[in-house]
């Protein structure tokens, strides 16, 4: 038996048989159907090779009958078997047994040497229903089911015609034993009346079918009627096995009926077939006598010279195409048909296949046709060359004449274009845009090249379908090749020309830039230079003419530096010249950064230098000149310097003297006399200093650092001097007036004196009205209970009496009168020493003011009014 093995297939259906539980016990009735079925179907593969078994779990324990059956149920030889019996002897035999079964795709699980060593019924049981699937259930297939399922399926149809038989498992359906006689009554109805069986008598049916199946069908008694019946569910795996036995057993018999029903139709095609082989011949010789005329005619490759006659080629063809060939086609076809009939008619009779006469087999009328369609691909093909051949010259010649004018066109004036010398007197930005127009005529030029390799191009395809004008296509091309490759030559050249002047007027460019941006600068200095050596200058002190000098010999020590700008500020130039000459290079202006020109910057720098002499000799004129300026200065302010303090302190002593009066009024007379004699004696100082200060003035000197005192101050201060001593000797004599008319006695005038200094506390010769007040109590004037009153801005108001109003009213009047004297006397001090300003003749204003007192009040009141007034002043 030939065993095919789809590991796929026995996955399927092992599934359920992964969880094989080695701890599981079986049913005992399962167990006592499984020994019987499974030693039972063990025997009847084991009498093949003359031995059986007796006990299951014990015939296998050696290994040796396991791996003797698996022999004999798969064909194969197993590896030699060990012979000892040591335990480890029957395992080694056990595994070698385990090891084919694995090989055969079949995955065994918890299924070990040593369980079927110990005699482990449950694992030896499992081990046969593995080999009992693997190798009699599992080649079981009916469309395309796995094993369990085409079995199942085998048996249903088997059955489906018998009443009372419904096969829907592999347990209880086979309970009443009317499967078994369906099965065997289907494929063997002499040895079973089905018709005399009962529903109601399992044993009698069972019975039946194991005894037939033994006897007719060489099927092993492997169930007993009792045990199945007796069972509320047989054992599935050995109903299985059971059944597997009638399946294999029929479907040997099956294949036999059908190879005698193919011998009933062998005399009945025979005639038929001989026809076929008539009909064959006919048809193929006609088919190759066609094929033999139509060729040479496809075979014909005369060109023509005309369009028109290359089209009724091509409608001929197209005739063949659609009028001729096609019938020859069917009958190809149909020969072909009527061939593979015979064919495979012969072939299912068992006949010896047809073979047709020499050169008229299928395989030579086919390469004959190959033939016949290569050459009619090879006509076609050769057809529409021609026609795209003549049809493409036509169309290159007309191309080619159409670019060649107008490349032609192009080109004309070009090359003339080219040798232009325009940028030999152009400016940088004017070379630029030549530059720019050059390039744009590079990139049209650039994209013409195309145009005139495809006139190339056209013209050697031309050639090549060997077109009749050919020599004037040759030679206008190559007069189109020669032009183009001298206008590149040209454009070369002319791009080198225009970059390198580019490259000189940039240069230039650069120089001239330089330059400018150097000249501005030191033209700006030299135009600045000689406004500053030109410009008047004013100066008052020795300082700022030696500020000027130094001024000017640090511009003296840059003349240098500047001279070397000067001098590379032409080099620059000169560079400008000499490339200019050395390149030939026609200028066509002036710098265009700037207007300064070389000769101005000489011109300027010349007139520069000699104004530097010039500069010279006026500082040292004006240094000698504020040198005399400043003798002038030292020796006014050496006089005024000792005038000054002089008068100033003749004024104090004045003011001493008027104030301290000490002896006699004679003799103070006296003495003040003396006093301004030797003031008068001190004038020739004064003129000397006026004729120096009128030096000064013809000098035009403003000022005079050594000496805080003018002119001005030292005159009003000698005026007022001599009109201080002045007035002092005339109060002193009206003092003696007033004296000798009252009768004040010496001793009184001392007690007024004594008391006015001591309350003119600050010296200042005035009193204030506490003071005032202070002196009168003090000479014996009782005004302790007059009424005082401040008002509210600090002035010191006093109420009197009318009493004492009346008594006091001539004092008081007088002294008013006395302030505001002396008020108007410091005013003037004053305005003539700080305004510039002639004194005013305060004794005459003074004395006016006196007498009109002296009006108002009456004589009798003079004598007190001129003692309080000497006391004060």
């Amino acid at each position: 038996m030939d065993h095919h093995y789809d590991p796929q297939q026995t996955n399927d259906y092992m599934q359920p048989e992964e969880d094989w539980d080695r701890d599981l016990l079986l049913d005992p009735a399962w167990e006592k159907q499984q020994r019987k079925t499974f030693t039972a179907w063990c025997n009847s593969h084991l009498r093949k090779a003359g031995t059986q078994i007796e006990n299951i779990e014990e015939d296998f324990r050696d290994g040796l009958k396991l791996m003797l059956l698996l022999e004999v149920i798969s064909g194969e030889r197993l590896a030699k078997p060990e012979r000892g019996k040591m335990r480890v002897h029957k395992i080694s035999n056990v595994n070698k047994a385990l090891d084919f079964i694995a090989s055969k795709g079949v995955k065994l699980v918890s299924i070990g040497a040593e369980e079927i060593v110990d005699g482990n019924v449950k694992m030896t049981l499992g081990m046969i229903w593995t080999i009992i699937l693997r190798f009699a259930i599992q080649d079981i297939s009916v469309e395309e089911t796995s094993a369990k399922e085409g079995l199942l399926l085998w048996c249903q149809r088997k059955t489906a015609p018998y009443k009372n038989v419904n096969i829907q498992n592999f347990h209880i359906s086979w309970k009443d034993g009317l499967g078994f006689c369906a099965l065997i009554h289907r494929h063997r109805p002499e040895l079973i009346d089905y018709g005399k069986l009962r529903k109601d008598d399992p044993l009698t049916n069972l019975n039946t079918a194991f005894d037939v199946a033994e006897k007719y069908l060489d099927i092993p008694k492997m169930l007993d009627a009792e045990d199945i019946v007796g069972t509320a569910r047989p054992d599935e795996k050995a109903i299985m096995t059971y059944v597997s036995s009638f399946y294999h057993a029929f479907s040997g018999a099956q294949k036999a009926e059908t190879a005698a029903n193919r011998i009933c139709k062998v005399l009945a095609v025979n005639q038929e077939n001989e026809q076929l082989m008539e009909d064959y011949e006919k048809l193929a010789s006609d088919l190759l006598e066609w094929i033999r005329r139509t060729i040479p005619w496809l075979e014909n490759r005369a060109p023509e010279n005309t369009m028109q006659a290359m089209q009724q080629k091509l409608e001929d063809f197209r005739d063949y195409r659609r009028l001729h060939k096609p019938p020859k086609v069917q009958e190809k076809c149909q020969l072909e048909i009527n061939f593979n009939t015979l064919q495979t008619k012969l072939r299912l009779s068992n006949r010896p296949a047809f073979m047709p006469s020499e050169g008229k087999m299928v395989s030579d009328i086919n390469n004959a046709w190959g033939g016949l369609e290569q050459a009619e691909k090879g006509y076609e093909e050769w057809l529409l060359n021609e026609i795209r051949r003549l049809e493409r010259l036509d169309h290159l010649a007309e191309k080619f004449r159409q670019k060649a004018s107008i490349h032609e066109s192009w080109t004309d004036g070009k090359e003339a274009m080219l040798q232009q010398k325009d940028y030999e007197t152009a400016t940088l930005s004017e070379i630029k845009a030549l530059l720019k127009k050059h390039e744009a005529f590079e990139s049209d030029l650039a994209a013409h090249q195309d145009r005139v390799e495809q006139i190339a191009a056209i013209a050697q395809e031309l050639n090549e379908l060997d077109y009749y004008d050919s020599p004037s296509v040759n030679a206008r091309c190559q007069k189109i090749c020669d032009q183009w490759d001298n206008l590149g030559a040209l454009t070369q050249k002319r791009r080198e020309a225009l970059e390198r002047t580019e490259k000189l007027l940039e240069t230039i460019d650069q120089l001239y830039l330089e330059y400018a941006k150097r000249a501005a600068p030191f033209n700006n200095w030299m135009e600045g230079a000689m406004e500053d050596l030109q410009d008047t200058f004013i100066v008052h002190t020795i300082e700022e003419i030696q500020g000027l000098t130094t001024a000017h010999e640090q511009f003296k020590a840059t003349l240098p530096d500047a001279d070397k700008e000067r001098q590379a500020i032409l080099g620059i130039h000169n560079e400008v010249s000499k490339i200019v000459q050395t390149y030939h290079v026609n200028m066509a202006g002036t710098n265009p950064y700037t207007t300064i020109t070389p000769q101005e910057i000489n011109g300027k720098w010349e007139h520069v230098r000699q104004l530097v002499p010039r500069r010279d000799q006026a500082l040292m004129e004006e240094h000698a000149r504020q040198q005399q300026n400043e003798r002038l200065r030292k020796q006014f302010g050496a006089q005024a310097n000792v005038i000054g303090p002089w008068i100033q302190t003749k004024m104090e002593e004045i003011g001493r003297i008027s104030i301290e009066m000490h002896g006699t009024l004679e003799d103070q007379l006296n003495h003040l006399r003396q006093y301004e004699k030797s003031i008068v004696n001190y004038k020739p100082k004064i003129d000397q200093l006026e004729g120096d200060h009128q030096q000064i003035q013809e000098a035009l000197i403003f000022d005079n650092k050594h000496t805080n005192y003018t002119m001005e101050h030292i005159r009003v201060g000698w005026e007022q001097l001599l009109t201080t001593i002045a007035r002092t000797i005339n109060e002193v004599e009206n003092q003696i007036l007033t004296r000798d008319a009252k009768g004040i006695s010496q001793e009184q005038m001392n007690e007024f004196r004594a008391s006015f200094n001591h309350f003119d506390r600050d010296h200042s010769g005035t009193l204030g009205p506490e003071e005032f007040k202070a002196c009168l109590i003090s000479l014996g004037y009782d005004i302790g209970n007059d009424a005082q009153v401040l008002n509210a801005s600090g002035e010191h108001t006093q109420i009197l009496s009318y009493e004492k109003i009346t008594f006091f009213f001539p004092f008081l009047f007088l002294f008013v009168l006395m302030y505001l004297s002396l008020l108007f006397l410091c005013l003037t001090i004053y305005a003539s020493l700080f305004c510039s300003t002639l004194p005013l003749n305060v004794p005459w204003y003074l004395f006016l003011l006196n007498s009109v007192m002296v009006c108002l009040v009456g004589i009798p009141f003079m004598s007190l009014n001129y003692s309080i007034y000497f006391c004060v002043t």
